[in-house]
């Protein structure tokens, strides 16, 4: 057996080596994303990838029961552009999503009389509104339920016939009302935000969708009351009316910059509620689209060849060679005759 080293012996190595390196250590890390990962990889949706579409509420919005089997589930899709408000219903199919009707806030300036602000919550209600009953009046249900004609504000909501609470002022005895749940996309469900506006607005309209108060403008949390005089006031642009005259009072110049349009047409603060219920008015007499122009007839003066058929192509290229090799026996007989012409 090897003789163990004495302490004496030891002090004296240790004293010998003054220079000590201590050894590096690299700590381990282990690989994630290795191969066994990457083949079990799931590629996402495009649109999940695109950020445009929540795959998780949707498949909540779209799924049916088994024993209604082929029969649709409405949704009612509100969507908020930089410059517009959109609402539709779409039903969702195997191959895609089918927009029954839709409705642009653009429409209640060029039809309905809307002199200014097309997204702000009077716009996104009255675009609502517009959508109900343009539906209604697609499937036949415009006189069974024509929803709220004076607004106020309140919930709709009433007991059906087989027990079921429905979100119209009142329930026909032989239809029933047309059902929609909401779509908001991505956005944002912050209370009194535009959105539900536009939700008021269908409801108004007699569409069935269901919803609760507590995020409608004029709903307390504390007190869990709801002031439907508080969410009729933006209904009809309250805030904004208000806004035009302490700006007008404050700053004339802003006050001109800001509400031009409204200027323009003749809109100021004490008439403002008075357009807005000329626009329902309006919406509730002729909710159906507006027919296509017909088509422009145009020049037929200039119009673009007719393809050519594959017997045509190859006789242009034959012809072309066949130019082209007369040129060539053109060049060479010069050449020959110059030659000749040198030599004598």
């Amino acid at each position: 057996a090897r003789a163990r080293p004495t302490k004496q012996a030891s002090n004296s190595n240790r004293h010998a080596h003054t220079h000590f390196h201590p050894t590096v250590t690299m700590v381990f890390t282990k690989v994630v994303k290795n191969k066994a990962y990457f083949k079990r990889f799931q590629v996402k949706y495009r649109r999940r990838r695109e950020g445009k579409t929540d795959y998780y509420a949707r498949i909540r919005m779209i799924r049916q029961d088994k024993n209604k089997y082929m029969s649709p589930k409405y949704r009612f899709v509100v969507r908020l552009t930089s410059s517009q408000c959109i609402c539709a219903v779409v039903r969702a199919d195997t191959n895609g999503d089918k927009t029954m009707v839709a409705a642009y806030s653009s429409e209640l300036a060029k039809r309905y009389g809307l002199k200014g602000g097309l997204k702000n919550y009077a716009a996104a209600y009255a675009t609502g509104l517009l959508c109900a009953r343009r539906l209604l009046a697609s499937v036949g249900l415009a006189d069974a339920y024509s929803g709220v004609e004076e607004v106020t504000g309140e919930i709709n909501e009433s007991e059906g016939y087989d027990g079921k609470t429905y979100y119209v002022p009142e329930v026909d005895e032989e239809k029933r009302p047309f059902r929609c749940v909401l779509d908001v996309g991505l956005a944002a469900t912050t209370k009194g935000c535009r959105i539900w506006g536009a939700l008021k607005g269908a409801s108004d309209g007699g569409l069935d969708i269901p919803h609760s108060p507590k995020q409608f403008p004029g709903y307390d949390k504390e007190s869990k009351s709801y002031d439907a005089s508080a969410h009729r006031d933006l209904i009809f642009g309250a805030n904004i009316a208000a806004n035009m005259a302490r700006l007008q009072e404050e700053n004339e110049e802003a006050y001109r910059a800001m509400f031009s349009d409204y200027i323009r047409n003749g809109i100021n603060s004490e008439n403002l509620e008075e357009m807005y219920e000329a626009v329902h008015a309006a919406i509730r007499a002729n909710p159906a689209r507006a027919e296509a122009k017909p088509a422009v007839a145009h020049d037929k003066k200039y119009q673009n060849r007719a393809k050519c058929n594959l017997k045509q192509r190859k006789n242009r290229v034959a012809q072309k060679k066949r130019a082209q090799w007369a040129k060539l026996a053109r060049a060479a007989a010069a050449a020959a005759g110059s030659d000749g012409e040198e030599s004598d």
